[in-house]
């Protein structure tokens, strides 16, 4: 289906849930935030449901305070469940079970490896889900304001390191430029994210630092955070999000993995690439996926075994 044929459904929808990704990122908070202002401006009812804590550094989104952690079944009288930036089912953690429970399923996506498990799909390789949020929104005949503009902001600069990953297009700076011109604070969005930081993270930015070893003649970087180094520094997860991009940054790096310990015997890998190795095919190995520079998944097996595992992986996949 096309954009404009999804919202062509989609708008004679009066009341939507709208799922994010747990351990939430910028796109998909951005993306959800986005559509619930969006239909709230034209008197639709619209909630979020996140299955993981919001962190605090995007709390000076007022709307952040209003997502719903997970709803009971028995409240779910929405005329639609619609997902954003999840690739796969389990991307919405145990809040799936809540998505299936409507026949009316949309599923908005910038992942090429997205399984497209909703009634109502689209799937496009953009350089973030906000960015086709931006076009679904205008497809709706909502017009963009202030508000709506922020969000889709901060889904475009976190995805895309603040315009400087190679996955922006000369589409992503156009659609930037509309969100500026109707008020969007891009200086704002991009100092919060990128330029301040509590200290316990870069405390613990420290620590994972030195730990980084290099592999494959100096052609793969690998971090890790284990549950002890979080407790230590009083951190959640979601403050190393960005440490990955500091290993990719060294010169001879072609492809950085963050090994993130979950629980015990279990960890959320982190996959980047420079360009030469394509990681979506890597992480869909273990069962992940994403982009062909970004992509993640989640391992189970002892430290050593599950780095061990990267290697060969990343070996073969790369070649000569």
């Amino acid at each position: 289906m096309t954009l404009k044929e999804i919202a062509e459904k989609f708008k004679s929808v009066k009341s939507a849930l709208v799922f994010s990704h747990s351990r939430p990122d910028g796109d998909t908070l951005g993306s959800a935030f986005a559509l619930k202002s969006a239909l709230n401006k034209i008197g639709k009812r619209a909630d979020i449901v996140c299955e993981s804590p919001i962190p605090q550094k995007f709390s000076f989104f007022p709307i952040s305070s209003e997502v719903k952690r997970t709803i009971n079944a028995e409240d779910l009288n929405y005329d639609a469940h619609i997902s954003v930036d999840c690739s796969v089912p389990n991307m919405m953690g145990e809040n799936y079970s809540l998505y299936t429970k409507n026949k009316n399923t949309f599923n908005i996506d910038h992942h090429i490896s997205n399984s497209e498990y909703a009634k109502y799909n689209y799937v496009e390789d953009r350089a973030s889900c906000c960015e086709i949020m931006y076009s679904f929104i205008s497809a709706l005949g909502i017009e963009i304001d202030k508000e709506i503009a922020n969000c889709i902001l901060l889904g475009l600069s976190t995805d895309t390191g603040h315009f400087m990953h190679n996955n922006v297009t000369s589409e992503t700076f156009l659609i930037a430029s509309k969100l500026v011109a109707v008020g969007g604070d891009i200086h704002e969005i991009g100092y919060r994210m990128f330029k301040s930081q509590p200290k316990n993270r870069a405390l613990l930015f420290v620590k994972v630092m030195s730990g980084m070893r290099f592999f494959l003649d100096g052609k793969l970087a690998i971090i890790h955070t284990f549950k002890d180094d979080l407790n230590e520094f009083n951190a959640t997860s979601d403050l190393t999000e960005g440490f990955i991009d500091f290993p990719l940054s060294v010169d001879g790096v072609e492809v950085a993995i963050s090994i993130l310990e979950n629980k015990e015997n279990c960890y959320k890998i982190s996959f980047r690439s420079k360009g030469k190795v394509n990681v979506n095919e890597i992480a869909s190995t273990f069962g992940g996926g994403g982009h062909v520079l970004a992509s993640g998944a989640m391992l189970n097996g002892f430290y050593e075994d599950v780095k061990d595992k990267l290697i060969r992986t990343v070996e073969l996949n790369m070649g000569e």
